[in-house]
């Protein structure tokens, strides 16, 4: 594919990704949403966060592991914790690498 076709494929793919996330803004910013569904919507971060972490933490290297030596497991576990108890997101994340990396030096 030449480079003008690439850039060009790139920049329409992101105009169109803007479009539709400007299109959900413009539209539920003048239509009055019913609260069941702003109460639902509040869950989809955190359920979409879930299913991209949980099966990399449950199957690395594509095979199930819940045992002491999944140190991916030991060090989500832990993360899990630190957010829970301090809601701080560079806090969570520092801890859950720091230790991932010591755990994989160690195992």
């Amino acid at each position: 594919m030449p480079p003008l076709s690439l850039w060009l494929v790139i920049i329409g793919m992101g105009a169109i990704t803007y479009g539709l996330r400007l299109s959900m803004i413009v539209f539920f910013g003048r239509v009055k949403m019913p609260e069941a569904l702003r109460r639902a919507l509040r869950f989809v971060p955190p359920a979409v966060l879930s299913a991209i972490v949980l099966p990399e933490l449950l199957i690395p290297g594509g095979t199930f592991s819940l045992s002491l030596g999944n140190a991916r497991l030991a060090a989500g576990i832990l993360a899990a914790a630190v957010a829970w108890r301090t809601r701080n997101v560079f806090l969570t994340i520092g801890v859950g690498m720091s230790l991932l990396w010591m755990l994989q030096f160690i195992w």
